[in-house]
């Protein structure tokens, strides 16, 4: 099968580029020749084609030319994009996988409080409200995050993505709704934050009441990009939509310990109520509202399992946030402020 990957030189597409290849695929990857710092290297044994996918129009002759069956299409960012892909596709390709979030949900909404009324029910099935509200982060968010995602555009949110990959009649479409990543390359260093108290042999770790009690997806990238590989080779996963991330979404607390044990940490982990929490160690939103999915459909439909287990994964971020530390924000890890509420 020849298959195209957009976006694949980032966080994630080194490692469906990967898997593709050894299943025995013919990948081609189109990038702009730059990659995050830290990603994988793509494989070799496949094709790369520079551009720029903000102005994929531009590529569309070349791209058109090689009649790829499927196009994954790993940094879509709005849904004037997704209408640009599938113009450049209809008639030269015959299915687009297009990356999403669990950020559609309603359940974001009401996190963030975009969304009014009450919470949404969990777990979050593929047939879970959305939002509302078509804007999913306030414009100093989208800035943030651009800093560290430069392919999101100012438009960004998932669900136009999704209407028009999904409401072409004549190019089928996949939806694959991802979760909180984590693994080595993470470009928002997620485990970091609670490593670095852990080696720094802090002897109490402080969490706020509801932050300890939250829930959300994550996946580790490997298995997201094993997930993206078998959708993108699978015949049935046309006009469906799946959710992707791990069977259980654990509560943060419970992350804590699993990385207490994987670095043989032995302090204690602590929840104090909001009103005792260090004010940097607070997160915003309404932490009543959890985001638990439900990841059976992939599981049951296509047979999706994950090849790596989770203390495995959870060794390898571990061993690759040591060798790539971010760059330190000293507020972050105000340890008088933590030692005055931990007493």
């Amino acid at each position: 099968m020849r298959l195209l990957l957009i976006g694949g030189s980032g966080f994630i597409g080194p490692h469906v580029a990967a898997a593709l290849v050894r299943s025995g695929h013919l990948v081609t990857v189109f990038h702009r020749g730059r990659t995050h710092g830290s990603a994988r290297p793509l494989p070799s044994g496949i094709h790369e084609i520079l551009g720029d996918r903000r102005r994929l129009s531009e590529s569309a002759t070349t791209l058109r030319t090689l009649a790829p069956h499927v196009v994954v299409d790993l940094v879509l960012s709005s849904g004037r994009q997704a209408h640009e892909l599938m113009t450049v596709f209809r008639g030269a390709a015959s299915r687009i996988v297009a990356l999403s979030s669990c950020d559609v949900y309603r359940a974001c909404g009401v996190l963030h409080g975009s969304e009014p009324g009450s919470l949404e029910p969990v777990p979050l099935t593929e047939s879970s409200p959305l939002r509302t509200g078509l804007q999913t982060y306030p414009p100093e968010r989208i800035r943030m995050l651009q800093q560290v995602f430069g392919w999101l555009d100012d438009e960004y949110d998932k669900i136009p993505v999704e209407r028009e990959v999904l409401g072409d009649a004549d190019l089928p479409g996949t939806v694959l709704r991802l979760p909180m990543v984590y693994g080595p390359g993470d470009p928002l260093h997620r485990f970091f934050p609670m490593l670095k108290r852990m080696d720094d042999r802090r002897p109490a770790i402080l969490f706020e009441e509801k932050h300890a009690a939250w829930r959300s997806p994550r996946g580790y990238v490997e298995n997201v990009a094993a997930a993206i590989a078998l959708a993108a080779t699978s015949e049935h996963a046309a006009g469906h939509i799946y959710n992707v991330g791990e069977a259980e979404s654990l509560p943060e607390l419970e992350w804590a310990r699993l990385l207490a044990t994987a670095t043989g940490w032995t302090g204690d982990l602590v929840t104090l109520p909001a009103d005792r929490t260090p004010a940097h160690l607070r997160a915003p939103g309404n932490l009543d509202q959890h985001w638990t999915t439900d990841t059976r459909r992939i599981r049951q439909e296509l047979a999706y399992t994950e090849p790596i287990d989770r203390d495995e994964a959870i060794r390898r971020t571990i061993d690759w946030e040591r060798a790539h530390p971010p760059p330190i924000d000293p507020g972050a890890f105000d340890y008088g402020a933590e030692d005055a509420a931990f007493r």
